[in-house]
């Protein structure tokens, strides 16, 4: 099976992170998780869910139980992820907080998470950031661009609408669903847009 790195940094907006690996679990994937000491934090105020750090439970976080997720200490650098050898298909970042996508922008890998980050950028592999942070200074649309010059997808936390979302999930599962067609995933999180009228620029 193919592995992709997940993740979950100190942003708001850990639920994609959460619906991310729900989905990526009952496909054919081993999913290599790190989490940051602030990600625990947000996922405890967000989704109440008090993780132990030493001994990850992933089946209280996920509300299952899965054998194809492997955990690693964000302080664990030295970890087989962070090897430029070690076969990757992608790393996601969800969400990726400013501190991370900054760090990443300018090359230095103080943990585990910016560190495979780097690896995956030098090794020409996707990698895909999930910010979610609003307003944006100049500093990080400056670090933003630094990371799309070098190959990375910078994916917001941008729910759109046209889908006629009804519930929150609705809407988490429209990011998702982005992250998974990045990945050239498939999936049936959210249906395709198939347009009945034929729009002129006087409609817009």
């Amino acid at each position: 099976m193919e592995n992709i790195i997940i993740g979950i940094t100190g942003a708001s907006g850990v639920v994609y992170a959460q619906r991310l690996l729900q989905i990526l679990c009952r496909k054919e994937y081993n999913i290599h998780l790190s989490i940051s000491e602030a990600a625990f934090l947000v996922i405890k105020h967000e989704l109440g869910i008090d993780l132990n750090r030493s001994q990850l439970n992933i089946g209280e976080f996920l509300g299952y139980s899965t054998d194809n997720i492997i955990y690693y200490n964000n302080a664990d650098i030295g970890a087989t992820i962070a090897s430029s050898r070690y076969p990757i298909k992608a790393m996601v970042i969800v969400p990726c907080s400013m501190n991370t996508l900054c760090s990443i922008a300018h090359g230095i890998s103080n943990n585990l998470i910016q560190r495979a980050a780097s690896v995956t950028i030098k090794e020409g592999r996707k990698l895909v950031v999930v910010p979610r942070e609003t307003p944006l200074s100049s500093i990080y649309l400056e670090a933003m661009q630094k990371l799309c010059s070098a190959g990375t997808c910078i994916l917001p936390a941008m729910p759109g609408f046209y889908h006629n979302p009804k519930t929150i999930a609705d809407q988490v599962d429209f990011i998702v669903a982005k992250i998974l067609d990045v990945l050239n995933i498939t999936h049936t999180l959210v249906p395709e847009w198939h347009s009945g009228e034929i729009l002129t620029i006087e409609d817009l």
